[in-house]
């Protein structure tokens, strides 16, 4: 564990010398303290990490219907991203659905290594509109390299990011056989993003799905069952406690689809982008 704390000071302060990066996207300027390979690959093992002991639980749900069904959504919202990243067409772009009925969450890390989980489906009765809403937005904050920004608080909060993780949740984290950034790909997941991510997430997200042929108002429509469904105390709202809501967001929301509506009212077919389903 020593060494690889040293091996993450040594990227940081690497990083500090190559000095703050542009987002090709939002313009806005990211001080990051990990290159986006090496995001990509500590995503990739973390969520490899993260899914093993969710299906020997049976917890990773291949019921064909309900995969096909996020599938369909999120290759159409896919082939948009790449649109904005041409380079994210290389990405693994993976989707598992986790079968967790009292837990509404989603999320994408960087590398496009995505999951949803059956409880915002089921308990928010979402529809095919509100889901793109959702995964919309959790693409963008893989295009946006806020996995990176996350990552980086991950190791400037705690550079013995195995405790952090363990600090956090040690019953979901403990038993994970990883460490360094990988480890901080997985605790970056907890982490709220700054209200400026979040809001290049929106605009961006409900960019992608309403390009992709679904509904922009919906973004709005979902942020309302998630605010009526959050006084469940059996739920485990872990969306809200990483991407808040307030009222004014929701306002905000419901003004960014007004002008994307011409992209859902054209019916022309919408391309996709495969989906490793793991089907």
């Amino acid at each position: 564990m020593i060494k690889s704390v040293q091996t993450i000071i040594v990227a940081a302060v690497l990083s500090v010398l190559v000095g703050c990066q542009t987002n090709q996207i939002s313009g806005r300027n990211q001080f990051v303290l990990v290159s986006e390979k090496m995001a990509i690959n500590e995503s990739r093992s973390a969520y490899s990490a993260m899914l093993q002991p969710l299906s020997q639980e049976g917890k990773v749900n291949n019921d064909p219907a309900m995969v096909r069904r996020v599938e369909t959504i999120t290759s159409r919202l896919v082939a948009q991203a790449i649109r904005y990243r041409p380079e994210s067409k290389d990405w693994d772009w993976s989707i598992r659905v986790i079968n967790e009925p009292d837990t509404v969450n989603a999320w994408c890390m960087a590398g496009g290594r995505m999951a949803i989980y059956t409880g915002l489906i089921n308990k928010l009765d979402a529809t095919d509109d509100e889901i793109a809403m959702v995964m919309g937005h959790e693409i963008s904050h893989a295009l946006l390299s806020h996995t990176r920004e996350r990552m980086s608080r991950a190791i400037a909060m705690n550079l013995g990011v195995q405790a952090l993780a363990i600090a956090i949740d040690g019953d979901r984290y403990g038993g994970y056989i990883v460490q360094g950034t990988a480890l901080a790909a997985i605790v970056a997941l907890e982490l709220p993003n700054s209200r400026t991510a979040e809001a290049e997430s929106d605009r961006i997200g409900i960019e992608i799905a309403a390009k992709a042929g679904y509904d922009p108002r919906a973004a709005a429509s979902l942020w309302e069952k998630m605010a009526k469904q959050s006084g469940d105390k059996d739920s485990r709202f872990d969306f809200f406690s990483t991407h808040p809501a307030p009222v004014k967001r929701m306002e905000t929301l419901r003004e960014l689809a007004v002008p994307l509506m011409p992209f859902f009212e054209d019916k022309s077919p919408k391309p996709t982008h495969p989906i490793n389903t793991g089907l």
